[in-house]
């Protein structure tokens, strides 16, 4: 189990995995060592089969702020180009196995999350942003390119080119019901709300059969670079091995039975849309 020095990791019976950064005196800013704990335990939570769904929240009023001015940017610019390249790859790298991870990542953007806080947010699965979160990628405003850790990728999925151009040319920061309308967000609720509302949709999630949404996710990030009939024949293999494990025959027994479904691993019965709703 991930055991990390500079954030803290919760692992709820329900299977929830739960990140959270915890120096709200700099508004959760990422050190390098942050940022290389990030990277290895996004990593290593891929080999957690307990873990069936991951939260990431930070303390505080913030969510995330981005790279450390004090601790970072000096030393950055005591490097030369392959020390510069070196850096940029380890923050890259955190990004790649986010999106990597076979489970579902849901950002609880409790605060303010720009620059790299804006990108992790945008590299999870979903986000629930409470009404007092901005969100910025705010790199041109400190002479960077806005093409920073995977943004320029992961951005125009979300939002469209228009949209991500808007924000990763001019450096804007959004509040929480602007990054609704434009669809950066997928929710917006009272800042009490943010936590429980993340952690809900993720035990949702780890409620539900672990390797099909491990395939839903791979066929997100591999059918952006197909053809129509390539996702087609993809899906349909991805489709038939989903059929053979035994959640399938479980969810069908359950039914057949009018009894609740739980799948393998699962700590309960799996939160359809409607004992969801129940719930909350």
């Amino acid at each position: 189990m991930p055991s990390p020095k500079t954030f803290a990791y919760e692992l709820a019976p329900s299977g929830v995995a739960t990140i959270t950064f915890t120096r709200p005196d700099t508004l959760n800013s990422l050190t390098f060592e942050v940022y290389e704990e990030l990277r290895d335990t996004f990593a290593a939570l891929d080999h957690e089969d307990a873990v069936r769904a991951v939260v990431v929240t930070g303390q505080g009023r913030a969510f995330c702020s981005g790279g450390d001015v004090n601790s970072i940017i000096g030393e950055l610019f005591a490097r030369d180009m392959k020390g510069l390249v070196a850096f940029t790859r380890v923050t890259g790298a955190l990004i790649r196995n986010i999106r990597a991870l076979r489970r579902p990542v849901v950002a609880a953007v409790n605060g303010t999350a720009v620059g790299a806080g804006a990108v992790i947010a945008t590299a999870c699965d979903f986000r629930i942003a409470s009404s007092t979160a901005k969100l910025g990628f705010i790199f041109p405003n400190v002479g960077l390119c806005g093409a920073d850790m995977g943004a320029a990728y992961l951005l125009p999925r979300i939002v469209g080119l228009a949209r991500a151009s808007e924000l990763l040319f001019l450096g804007d920061v959004v509040g929480a019901d602007e990054a609704l309308r434009i669809g950066l967000v997928n929710k917006v609720v009272a800042p009490e709300a943010c936590l429980p509302e993340a952690n809900a949709l993720a035990e949702r999630l780890a409620s539900g059969p672990a390797l099909a949404h491990a395939m839903t996710k791979q066929m997100l990030e591999s059918e952006v670079a197909m053809t129509l009939d390539q996702a087609i024949e993809a899906e349909a293999q991805a489709q038939a091995i989903c059929m053979q494990h035994p959640d399938f025959r479980t969810a069908y027994e359950a039914w057949m039975a009018k009894k609740p479904c739980v799948f393998q691993g699962a700590s309960g019965p799996f939160q359809d849309g409607r004992a969801a709703r129940a719930k909350s």
